[in-house]
């Protein structure tokens, strides 16, 4: 009888096992958190004299956050999303992809990958090592000057991000 309870328990713990492994918990990011990068991002660009657009977008790649610049062009909409799209989906910064994807010719493909966009300016946002979301910014004379205010406006939250 002992063994035959002792086969059982285990039995029942496999499965449990089993069972929790296929749910995850994931961390996301809210909106309060995603208005404040955006914010921080606009409002570093504003300080040397840019008119941008950031958005920030949550792990898989949905906009939390979009602000906007009074005078920021109409193509900084578009071009912060897909910043702040590739950045979260490839889990990297698009300055650093850009730059990969010119010294690498199998990596120049990326460019075909609907709404990535291989230009300086979108940053992930981490919680330690797991990518939350990203936030990408457009409008600055250079994507190094809009990965500068992405990274601005991370550093202002990063107390946020523990």
């Amino acid at each position: 009888m002992n063994k035959a309870l002792a086969t059982l328990t285990l039995a029942l713990l496999a499965a449990s096992a089993t069972q929790a492994q296929s749910v995850r918990t994931e961390r996301n990011m809210s909106l309060d958190l995603a208005s404040q990068i955006a914010s921080h991002a606009v409002a570093a660009c504003a300080a040397n004299g840019y008119a941008v657009t950031a958005t920030v977008v949550d792990r898989a790649g949905g906009v939390r956050a979009v602000h906007r610049a009074d005078n920021a062009g109409p193509h900084t909409l578009g071009a912060s999303h897909d910043k702040a799209f590739t950045s979260a989906s490839a889990k990297n910064n698009t300055l650093a992809m850009m730059d990969g994807a010119q010294k690498n010719p199998a990596a120049a493909n990326l460019v075909h990958i609907p709404g990535f966009l291989l230009l300086g300016g979108g940053v992930p946002v981490r919680v330690g090592n797991e990518v939350i979301g990203a936030v990408g910014v457009g409008g600055a004379p250079g994507g190094h000057l809009d990965e500068q205010c992405a990274v601005a406006a991370l550093d202002k939250v990063k107390d946020l991000l523990k």
